[in-house]
């Protein structure tokens, strides 16, 4: 095919009314997609939550120890 048909061939492509098929299958793609994004984003976030409980827990501690050193003021 040469740029002209294949051209032709897209717009035609666009402009073809789609058969129920099609669109149930391209919105259970977009199904899809949006579930993996929505678990990457559950992941980053329980990550974050646990990253902060250990910070937390860290600084908790070295709190008690400087405390305990007659540091903290």
């Amino acid at each position: 095919m040469n740029f002209r048909e294949t051209t032709v061939k897209y717009i035609k492509d666009i402009l073809k009314a789609k058969t129920i098929y099609e669109v149930i299958y391209a919105e259970l793609q977009e199904a899809h997609l949006r579930k993996l994004e929505a678990e990457t984003a559950a992941e980053y976030a329980h990550a974050a939550m646990q990253y902060n409980e250990e910070r937390i827990k860290r600084l908790e501690a070295r709190l008690i120890k400087h405390k305990e050193e007659g540091e903290y003021k």
